[in-house]
């Protein structure tokens, strides 16, 4: 998002192209369990064919929120028309010899500068809104991920809203830490963060879900563009039947983005995204020089 949609945007997604690339300090039970698995749920295939995500795959996503480009590109068309835009995006990314996946990565709730009627700070997208995106992603053989701001909330606790849409076979969850705000802070007045027992609490959720409803392996994101964004982030646990990674966000010029990313990216731990930001980026990267990048991207977003 560039700085003037940001200033104009009713929300404040998006701080991560406001603060761009600070320099970063260095740093290292959610209630019940999801019901019993239905039979559906276990008919339903996934958009890949198969059960696992990686190794044998690269996916490519459009980053965004319903019904508005201020957010991202996602929302510059309706879902069938973005998904031509995004497929011609990721077809340079078959040289790695790897399919090539398409990703809706939606917004679905929103970091706010005021703190609404609950107090939170944030919003959902309307149910109906998210539903377009889900069935487009069957038409499309394409995922879903939901991307959650919680605002003053936590991870857990708006995760649970969206239980019925996780239940979907092709739909994964991404956790941005940047708008996680303390019990004083204000979306857009700080940069958010988040622990790793929080992030573990999610994890463990979602798995159960994934696991109670006989679902395939799902996407699982934790966006970061500063070492502190994750507090002790190497006690984060890899979650089955998860694919856990971690998305090096921030814009700037290439020398930038990959000092952030060396600097923040623990391969060891998890698969790796990389975000290209279309407005913000000083000569943004190719999708050659994506596939170059070490430690190697698997999840590739543009915003």
């Amino acid at each position: 998002m560039g700085r003037g949609r940001l200033r104009a945007a009713i929300t404040v997604a998006g701080l991560a192209a406001a603060v761009g690339f600070a320099s970063a300090p260095p740093s290292e039970g959610l209630g019940t369990a999801p019901p019993a698995a239905s039979a559906a749920g276990r008919e339903t295939p996934s958009a890949l064919g198969d059960r696992n995500i990686f190794p044998r795959r690269i996916l490519v996503a459009y980053y965004g929120t319903a019904t508005t480009a201020s957010l991202g590109v996602l929302g510059e068309a309706p879902p069938d028309e973005i998904t031509k835009r995004l497929r011609r995006a990721a077809r340079p990314y078959a040289r790695s010899g790897r399919k090539v996946q398409i990703v809706y990565e939606l917004i679905v709730t929103i970091a706010d500068g005021s703190a609404g009627s609950d107090g939170d700070y944030s919003h959902d997208i309307a149910r109906s809104s998210v539903k377009k995106y889900i069935r487009a992603g069957r038409r499309n053989d394409a995922l879903v991920v939901l991307d959650v701001q919680p605002g003053r909330s936590t991870f857990p606790s708006v995760a649970r809203r969206w239980a019925w849409a996780l239940k979907k076979p092709h739909v994964g969850l991404a956790l941005d830490p940047e708008w996680r705000m303390g019990p004083t802070e204000v979306p857009a007045q700080t940069v958010g963060s988040v622990g790793a027992k929080e992030v573990n609490r999610t994890s463990r959720w979602l798995a159960r879900l994934t696991r109670s409803h006989g679902l395939p392996e799902k996407v699982f994101i934790i966006h970061q563009f500063r070492t502190d964004m994750v507090e002790h982030i190497r006690r984060v646990k890899d979650r089955r039947p998860l694919a856990m990674i971690q998305h090096v966000d921030g814009f700037g010029s290439q020398a930038q983005k990959k000092a952030t990313y060396h600097n923040v990216a623990k391969p060891r731990q998890f698969h790796m995204g990389f975000k290209l930001f279309y407005d913000e980026d000083s000569d943004m990267f190719r999708p050659r020089e994506v596939l170059r990048l070490r430690p190697r991207v698997e999840y590739v977003s543009y915003q």
